[in-house]
């Protein structure tokens, strides 16, 4: 049929259309994400309704019947309980948090040397900041620091030496001992993860099969279980009179642990690069090791950043099991201050619970968000 049928021309301008609606700001995000639908008012509308009928009450508790100074029990206690608050009112006992904040930082850490484990805190954070700046200068010298130079300079801060007391690490507690858990096993679950996941996919059989045999079985067994054996079977292998201090044995623990996590999701950034990928890497005559190093691994760990800093999370949190093998972290710590005669009452273990899953919250919160960011930084295949 020819182009030039009449049939095909239009003869008139069609009608005007009406501007676009915005696609910014709150009114597009409240139309887009909350009343798109009829079902997405309608649950709207449940969502906000039982919002209502939780929220006063929650605030009512933590803030407004909270009791946020005291010395003892009677403090958070009715008068029934033999306190000074009135009979049917009771809230958060903010006061046993006041009155045990160091210990949820320090554990039992000797009070005129905590000054050694602020110091610590203060250095991972002067180191840490910047690393995680994608702009921020001198990052060789920056990762260099925080992952060889600090770790050393905090075992002897820490455990003293130089002229510092010595502090036995079974004094060690609180957020002290999560951070450290959780920043050792971050570091080591990393780079020993990638290792095991080339090994993996490797053509020697060998290595294959020790990789494999490694993974699955230490994937295939409670964390608890990695812990026990780590602090109790450990030692058995040791020569005679060699053995381990209790805080190194869940190291160790947590580190195997999470490496074997850590593997699954590298070897699958691994399998999404695409063949072509290794072909171009081959045709420009590189080594295997330039090749992983330069091409394909900064692809794959691009690729999973999401289950990459799911599993640090999922450690931090199960930094709380080294309690089965005598360790106390923050939720040990808050259990262990909990069965303080002088603070028994029944509203201190929920504040405290609340108290800790706060501080869970904040960093695995930051973490997720900070993975966010870096995912929108590296995001560069459809940016022109």
């Amino acid at each position: 049929m020819s182009i030039h049928n009449p049939a095909y021309v239009r003869r008139e301008m069609t009608s005007a259309r009406p501007a676009p609606q915005k696609t910014r700001g709150l009114s597009h995000w409240l139309r887009a994400n909350l009343l798109a639908t009829p079902k997405d008012v309608v649950l709207t509308l449940l969502a906000i309704a039982a919002l209502a009928y939780i929220l006063p009450q929650l605030v009512q508790w933590l803030f407004i019947d909270a009791v946020w100074v005291g010395t003892d029990r009677a403090a958070c206690s009715t008068i029934a309980q033999g306190g000074v608050l009135p009979d049917g009112q009771s809230g958060a006992c903010w006061a046993f948090i006041g009155a045990k904040f160091q210990q949820f930082i320090f554990g039992r850490y000797p009070e005129p040397e905590r000054w050694r484990v602020l110091l610590v805190m203060a250095m991972f954070a002067v180191l840490l900041v910047p690393m995680l700046m994608p702009k921020a200068p001198f990052k060789g010298w920056n990762a260099l620091a925080l992952f060889i130079a600090l770790p050393l300079v905090s075992f002897f801060l820490l455990t003293g030496g130089f002229g510092l007391p010595h502090v036995e690490t079974q004094l060690w507690g609180g957020l002290m001992v999560t951070l450290i858990l959780s920043y050792f096993g971050i570091v080591v679950s990393l780079p020993v993860g990638i290792i095991l996941a080339m090994g993996r996919r490797s053509n020697m059989p060998v290595i294959k099969i020790l990789c494999v045999t490694f993974i699955e079985v230490i994937r295939g067994v409670p964390l608890i279980t990695v812990l026990f054996m780590a602090s109790v079977m450990l030692p058995l292998f040791l020569p005679d009179g060699w053995t381990f201090d209790k805080l190194l044995r869940a190291l160790i623990g947590v580190s195997i642990f999470a490496s074997a996590y850590m593997a699954e999701v590298i070897r699958a950034g691994l399998q999404a690069i695409p063949k072509g990928q290794f072909e171009g890497a081959d045709s420009l005559g590189l080594s295997y090791w330039h090749k992983m190093r330069l091409i394909i691994l900064p692809q794959a760990i691009k690729l999973v950043i999401p289950g990459i800093v799911n599993t640090f999370i999922g450690l931090f949190k199960d930094t709380s099991l080294v309690s089965i093998i005598g360790m106390f972290d923050l939720l040990g710590i808050a259990n262990l201050n909990q069965a303080d005669p002088a603070w028994a009452t029944p509203t201190t273990p929920v504040t405290g619970y609340i108290f800790t899953g706060v501080i869970f919250w904040v960093f695995c919160f930051g973490m997720s968000r900070y993975s966010q960011f870096m995912e929108r930084h590296l995001d560069t295949g459809h940016k022109h």
